[in-house]
Parts: structure tokens; sequence; C-alpha cells
């Protein structure tokens, strides 16, 4: 008896996500993050942008939108009934923030994206949106400004879209504001405060999807010369040379801070600690090549770095930053000019 070749067992096809995710999501996050927009805030400056685009649009709704991971949060809005978050499977703004301009639903009910989208079910029975993408300088989309109507609407015309991008470019220049006012004056590097908070989120992220991550620190050695033979302004152009000369070796998803006079920390993520060693020399010879006006005398431009990984052990951030800076120190300790290295426990 001839039997029937079996047929091979069809494997269950995963369920379609609830909204679409942006290309860039990683880095889009992170960029989110580092503008410490959720949770921030709202102000008078704001709340008239928001007030202006409802005059300008006639819109009884109208909300600045942040989407994180699995919410958007409502930064300001007006009409939505005190409502300050959704989530993110619900939001109309989780598709606008893919694309790169004005996204418009004339009518809801008759679009297959959101017919039977809760919002458009019940309250706020959402029939129209509108919404422009808050676009950050790194080019990533961290929400939007958008629009809303419980009846139907005509899609905007071009020059109607340029108006509500406009005022959502405006929102964005709030949000930089904000962030530059918590960076170093002279670099633009984050301050103390805020790079311990990025930290602590990559900490955290780094446990949960089991990636390395690593944590130099460094001084300029002997920074104070700089100051003291050349003047206030020679340092601060030497600082930002140094910056510069950092961001090359720095990829999107790194970080970088200013903890001190002369004290710099980068964030290495998902570099294997290998590679973080590599990086850390590099660095400190690419230091030792740097122009500036020390170039002409007998002084010698040198860092000397402190540089852990993350371990089994670790706690928290801090942890990192202890064992840096104690990597720091023995640099320091034994002469200058060298990176020393702490590992983490599971590296020992």
């Amino acid at each position: 008896m001839v039997q029937a070749p079996s047929q091979p067992l069809q494997q269950p096809q995963p369920l379609p996500l609830a909204f679409p995710i942006p290309v860039d999501e990683g880095l889009r996050l992170r960029d989110l993050e580092r503008h410490a927009a959720i949770g921030m805030a709202s102000d008078v400056h704001f709340e008239r942008l928001v007030d202006l685009t409802a005059s300008l649009f006639e819109a009884p709704m109208v909300a600045i939108s942040l989407v994180d991971a699995n919410r958007q949060w409502f930064l300001a809005s007006r009409g939505l009934g005190g409502l300050c978050e959704t989530p993110r499977s619900s939001a109309f703004c989780a598709h606008a923030i893919t694309a790169s301009g004005v996204m418009v639903v004339p009518d809801a009910q008759a679009d297959p994206r959101f017919c039977a989208n809760p919002l458009v079910l019940g309250t706020p029975h959402i029939r129209f949106y509108a919404g422009a993408p808050l676009r950050s300088p790194d080019g990533h989309n961290l929400g939007t400004l958008c629009l809303f109507d419980t009846r139907a609407r005509p899609p905007l015309d071009a020059r109607q879209q340029q108006q509500l991008q406009w005022l959502a470019d405006l929102v964005m220049r709030e949000l930089e504001l904000r962030r530059l006012a918590l960076v170093c004056p002279v670099t633009g590097l984050p301050n103390r405060p805020t790079f311990l908070m990025i930290g602590e989120r990559e900490y955290q992220r780094a446990r949960n999807e089991a990636k390395p991550l690593a944590l130099l620190l460094f001084d300029v050695d002997n920074f104070r010369q700089i100051n003291s033979r050349w003047g206030h302004a020679a340092g601060d152009r030497l600082l930002l040379d140094l910056c510069k000369l950092c961001h090359n070796f720095l990829r999107e998803q790194d970080f970088a801070g200013r903890l001190g006079d002369g004290e710099f920390a980068l964030l290495l993520v998902g570099r294997d600690p290998q590679q973080s060693l590599c990086l850390a020399e590099e660095l400190r010879l690419a230091v030792r090549r740097m122009p500036g006006v020390h170039s002409h005398s007998d002084f010698s431009l040198h860092i000397s770095g402190g540089l852990t990984d993350l371990g089994d052990d670790d706690g928290s951030f801090e942890d990192l930053l202890h064992r840096a800076g104690q990597a720091l120190h023995l640099a320091k300790a034994n002469g200058r000019n060298q990176i020393a290295r702490l590992l983490g426990s599971s590296q020992a």
C-alpha cells in the first residue's frame, strides 16, 4: 500500500502588529529618552501652540503627542476631557510617526486601519485626524502635533499641511530648548544629572536585552594649566575640539556627558569589552595628536581614563560609575596618560 506523502505542518503565522514600527525605532526611543520629554510638565508655550492650532484649524481636539514603546503621552491637549495618555495600539500618532510628512485621515470610519479603533467606536469618537511629526535634530519622529474632529472633514490642502508642520516645528523647538537647559553651556554635552539618568535607562535596557554596556570616564590631564597659561577662552576651545574628536568615535546609540571641569564620560552601547578597550586606547592616542594652542609649547596634551563593563553583580548604573571612577583613579596614580580597566564580576 502506497502512503500519500505527509503534508508539512503549517507553522502558525504571527498576528499582525496593531501599529507599524518605524525602521529607526530603537534609535527613536533613545532620542525620546534623551530629550527627557516623557513626564515633562507642560507650560504656557506648549499650551499656546495647542490653542493656536485649534484656532487656526477650527479643531475641537488638539494634542502634542509623544510616542514611547507602549503608549502615547499628551504633553498638552485641548478637548480630550483630561485624557493624558492612550495605549500605543490605539494611537493614530503611532502611524503618523512612520511618515515623513503630515498624515491625514479624512474619515476614520472608512479607513481600515482605524475603523475598529476604540477611540473611533467610543469616546472621544474620532472621525477626522491630522498629525505632523515632531522631528528631532537627529532625524527621529518623537511624536506629533495632531488635531481631531468628531466629524469627517476634507483632507488638508498643501498649504494647511505646511502650516501644521510649521507649528509642529515650533513644538520641537520648545522641546530642544528644554533639552539644552540640561547640557553644559560650553561643550553642549549633557550635565552630570542628565548623564546619570540616561545611564540608568541604558543599564536597564542592557539588562533586559542581555547586551553589553561599557562606561569610560576620562580626565584631561593637567587641564588647569591650559586655563592658567593661555586663558579660559583657550580652555573652552580645547574642550570643544575634544568633544568633536570624541563624537568621531561614537555611534548614535552611544552617549557622552561632561561630569566635571575636565572630566568626561562615554557610555558605549552594545560593544563587547575588547571593542570598548580598543576605542578607549584609540581615543587616548588621538587626543595626544590633537592640535591646539598648546601645540608649540612644552605642554603635552593627554588624558587618563577609567574603563569598565557591565558585570553580573551590578545592581544599578551607579555600580558601573563607581568602578569606572576607581579605574580612573588607578590610571592617574600610575602616572597618567593611560587607560586603566576594572572588570565587572562576569569578566573577572
